[in-house]
């Protein structure tokens, strides 16, 4: 296990080092998208308009950030992440389309998302559940918001951050599923024991 600093825009070849169990912190620009964000942007790409912001070499975030305006500007109150199965059924499609380099969540997600990233060059990284303060502190600025006629859970928010972490590879880009493997050996012990107990 080795912790890495980057930095975005984020190079495949940085990509391609880690590995799963790595610890990653993010120093830079990360954008926070959920379900009507993701599906707003392959729309974009299907007609071929050009997205607010690039996301090639970005972080995506899972998150629906809980923000306040103040003196007309916007101020993150806490940012902790969403579910990210959610999202399995685009972000192959965004990884692919989009050049976005690391996926941030929490819950891990499934095979598309895990070929994508080995495919395409990306990770899928997990974010503590309940943490929403510790990821605001590392937020040190809201650099815009996009598509707020989704809502504020919904919408593209644009944080400039530094060191956002610590986050968990837990899929990285030879397309290994750390989140999967667990289940997988979980069940197999399972398994075990009740044979040794003569359960069937």
């Amino acid at each position: 296990m080795a912790t890495y600093n980057l930095k975005t825009p984020i190079s495949r070849e940085e990509i391609e080092k880690l590995r799963v169990r790595d610890i990653v912190y993010v120093t830079g620009t990360i954008v926070t998208a959920r379900d009507a964000a993701h599906r707003r942007m392959l729309e974009y790409v299907d007609k071929e308009k050009s997205l607010p912001i690039n996301l090639e070499g970005g972080v995506i975030y899972h998150c629906g950030p809980v923000v306040k305006k103040k003196n007309n500007e916007w101020e993150v109150i806490a940012a902790g992440p969403t579910t990210s199965a959610r999202m399995e059924l685009y972000e192959h499609l965004v990884i692919e389309k989009l050049g976005v380099r690391i996926i941030i969540g929490k819950g891990g997600m499934g095979s598309k998302t895990a070929e994508a990233c080995k495919k395409y060059k990306a990770v899928y990284t997990i974010f503590t559940g309940g943490a929403g303060a510790l990821a605001a502190n590392a937020i040190k600025r809201v650099a815009k918001v996009e598509w707020l006629d989704l809502g504020i859970p919904e919408a593209l928010w644009v944080f400039e951050v530094e060191n956002f972490g610590p986050l968990l590879v837990a899929i990285d880009s030879t397309g290994r599923n750390l989140i999967q493997e667990t289940m997988e050996n979980a069940l197999k012990k399972k398994d075990e024991i009740l044979a040794k107990l003569g359960v069937k």
